[in-house]
């Protein structure tokens, strides 16, 4: 039986301060004012325009107070490389791994531990921007309760750079649980899974077995594990199929078919067929995505061409921001 994975735990502090790669001006100059535009990262989840000139973000780790539970990054900074650094003080990011900061951000597709850890726009907490006239502005604050007015980082987040190209954010962070265990069953009711146990981090279904992720101390984790009838400890998640990734309600989960694994109480269905009857975007919701690129890039010049409301690479279910 695999042992429960456990992570190190060492003292909160604060890192030194380190430079970005660029300057938010000097990003700002690179985008410009009038030409169209792309934003290029790392590559991992697709998103530049190809034929139009690029730029890259700035990256780096510029601070990191542990004590306050938030990181100031530049949006090109390695998602997996922040993680470490994140690591070595006991804390970490709720961003899916692989690619920068900026495009998980752009794209904003969870990883199978949302349903615990919550959306990826509840990670942003800050961004400066740089919008379509080439000026750089500031979304948010460094704390958790940050605005009183209009939600601009979380209209950032899944816009796939068409409102804006994100330059550098503060993100929060999180301390590493104590114990991370991941146990699978083929004898339980994931629904009634969900109901039943107290805060599990990701419980995904295949229609026959049940894999669940539990976090925390480790007695609370035991507990909660021994309610989980037929549990055997795994490594971790299963490999997910890779024909389709759709957004449907949480209630319809029970009723998907074929070769398929669902995050229970999310309503994502990772699915190996792609979804070719996938329902129509409403004239309501178009039009509301209209008027706001309108308002934001008048011109179209910020990744031209690129849909919100279709599918990105991986992803059928719709993106709205």
């Amino acid at each position: 039986m695999a042992e429960p994975h456990t992570e190190p735990r060492t003292e909160p502090r604060t890192e030194p301060p380190m430079e970005m790669s660029t300057t938010l001006d000097d990003f700002a100059a690179s985008v410009g004012t009038t030409d169209p535009v792309t934003i290029r990262g790392l590559g991992t989840r697709g998103g530049e325009v190809r034929g139009v000139p690029a730029v890259r973000p700035p990256e780096g780790i510029v601070e990191f107070m542990a004590d306050e539970t938030i990181v100031r990054c530049g949006a090109g900074t390695s998602v997996d490389l922040l993680a470490s650094r994140l690591a070595e003080a006991g804390q970490y990011v709720a961003l899916p791994s692989g690619g920068t900061v900026g495009g998980a951000l752009a794209v904003g597709q969870s990883d199978v531990y949302r349903l615990g850890r919550g959306p990826v726009r509840d990670t942003l907490l800050q961004a400066k921007y740089v919008n379509a006239e080439g000026r750089v502005v500031k979304a948010g604050g460094p704390t958790v309760k940050n605005v009183s007015g209009f939600d601009l980082c979380r209209l950032l987040v899944g816009s796939r750079g068409t409102l804006g190209f994100i330059g550098e954010v503060i993100l929060r962070t999180r301390p590493i649980p104590q114990v991370r265990r991941w146990i699978r069953s083929s004898n339980v009711d994931p629904f009634a899974l969900l109901v039943d146990l107290y805060r599990p981090t990701s419980v995904l279904w295949d229609g026959t077995t049940t894999w669940v992720c539990l976090e925390g101390h480790p007695d609370d984790v035991a507990r909660q594990a021994g309610q989980v009838i037929g549990a055997a400890d795994v490594e971790g998640p299963p490999a997910l199929p890779t024909g389709s990734r759709r957004s449907v309600p949480p209630s319809a989960l029970a009723g998907a078919t074929g070769v398929f694994v669902a995050e229970i109480g999310v309503g994502i269905v990772h699915h190996a067929d792609p979804w070719s009857d996938r329902p129509e975007v409403t004239s309501v919701v178009a039009a509301l995505h209209a008027r706001l690129k309108s308002l934001f890039d008048p011109t179209g010049r910020l990744n031209p061409g690129v849909d919100v409301l279709a599918a990105p690479a991986g992803h059928v279910g719709r993106t709205v921001v």
